[in-house]
Formats: C-alpha cells, structure tokens, sequence
C-alpha cells in the first residue's frame, strides 16, 4: 500500500473507496478510527494503516429530527428523523456515524448491543461525489 499521511483527506479518500481505516502504533500497537500521526497511548510517531473490517455493535444512538443543512437537503426533518450512533468494532475501536435500516418513528426497538455492518454512502453534489461513513443492522 502506497504510502499516505495520516489525516483527514487520506481517511476520506480511503472511505471512497469503501475501506475503512484506522491507524495502529508500530511501538505499543494502539489502533485509532479515525486515523491519527501520533500514538496518544505512548506519544509513539511511527503509524501503520490497518484496515478494519466494519463489523461491530451499537453502544450509543441518538434520532435527530432537527439536523444540519446537508442532513435536510437529504430530506430529513421533524417528520423524518435520521439515526447517529456509536458503534465498537470488532478490533476495539469505537466509530461516530449514521445508522441506517432501522425505524427512527419507534426508538425504543433500536436495541443497545445491536450487530451492525459497515456501509458506505455515496452522495453527490454538484459534481462532486462524497462517501459517508454508516452503518446497518448485520
């Protein structure tokens, strides 16, 4: 794998690609989502990308009715909530995205502990295309 910086745009252009990636310690093997250059275990510099395999278990969610401009440009309002969690993944990190496929009306049947998978959300605006971390009931 060519070399990239550990950093916002790297992580991004990874999740074009539908791979998620964190960075992991090369001195005390501490793993990061979303990547960082520098350990915050061991204060180590030496980083290796590793990619994660997206599967994991929802720990915390919120439905957000009222959200920012892009969630209500996507069509999401009061009558139309949208779904944002924690999930931790099987390697042990834990990850901040939207949870798709699951009911936004009846929060009380979204259940904590919950298996979810990695999806990848391609959007596009005025010619440019950006995918989205989430994820969804495995």
């Amino acid at each position: 794998m060519e070399e990239m910086p550990f950093n916002d745009i790297s992580y991004r252009q990874f999740l074009n690609e539908e791979k998620l990636m964190g960075s992991r310690c090369k001195k005390c093997h501490a793993l990061f989502l979303p990547p960082r250059p520098i350990c915050i275990k061991c204060h180590g510099t030496e980083m290796e990308w590793v990619e994660i395999e997206g599967r994991g278990e929802l720990r915390a969610f919120t439905c957000i009715a009222i959200g920012p401009p892009f969630m209500i440009e996507e069509g999401f309002n009061r009558k139309n909530p949208y779904c944002s969690g924690v999930v931790e993944l099987k390697e042990g990190v834990r990850a901040d995205a939207r949870i798709e496929g699951v009911d936004t009306h009846a929060p009380e049947k979204i259940q904590i502990g919950m298996p979810l998978n990695v999806k990848f959300l391609h959007r596009q605006k005025e010619g440019i295309e950006n995918t989205y971390l989430a994820f969804e009931p495995a």
